[in-house]
């Protein structure tokens, strides 16, 4: 797996956290291929204004966008062997102010916060949606069930 990491912004508050590791754990339990790659960029509240106002239409800044990349569809059996092409999974975005505003309000450290929509994010990728109430359920259900199992049991 290739885990891209750009800290665009507060790098010092941000780089010591295990996105990477956070990051291969989900796209792992997803079972995606080995051979996924996935970007991960955080940004400050002007560019991700400017980012949701393009792709989303709406104003301001919003906490975490996902941007799905052209990759393989249904049938992953062609990434399966070493000697295959990389399965581009996506882009996600987060802006980190957003996310300190947010764990303030939600009771949570900011670390906690991070990793939740990072999960976020990547479960979108992978598929998840939350628009109607029967897909948000099942959604938020399976951050809560590896965002605990990741701070319970891989990062002790």
């Amino acid at each position: 797996m290739d885990i891209l990491v750009a800290f665009d912004y507060r790098k010092e508050d941000l780089e010591d956290m295990p996105i990477q590791q956070l990051a291969q754990y989900i796209i792992a339990e997803e079972q995606k291929p080995f051979t996924t790659e996935v970007s991960i960029t955080f940004v400050d509240n002007e560019t991700m204004a400017k980012l949701n106002s393009q792709y989303r239409g709406k104003s301001g800044p919003t906490d975490v966008l996902s941007f799905e990349c052209d990759s393989v569809e249904d049938d992953l059996s062609a990434t399966l062997l070493p000697q295959n092409p990389v399965y581009e999974l996506g882009d996600v975005v987060i802006a980190v102010d957003v996310a300190e505003a947010q764990s303030s309000e939600f009771g949570q450290t900011f670390q906690q916060e991070i990793e939740l929509l990072l999960v976020h994010g990547l479960l979108h990728l992978c598929g998840y949606d939350h628009i109607v109430d029967d897909e948000a359920e099942i959604m938020e259900a399976r951050e809560d069930e590896l965002l605990k199992r990741w701070r319970n049991e891989i990062c002790k």
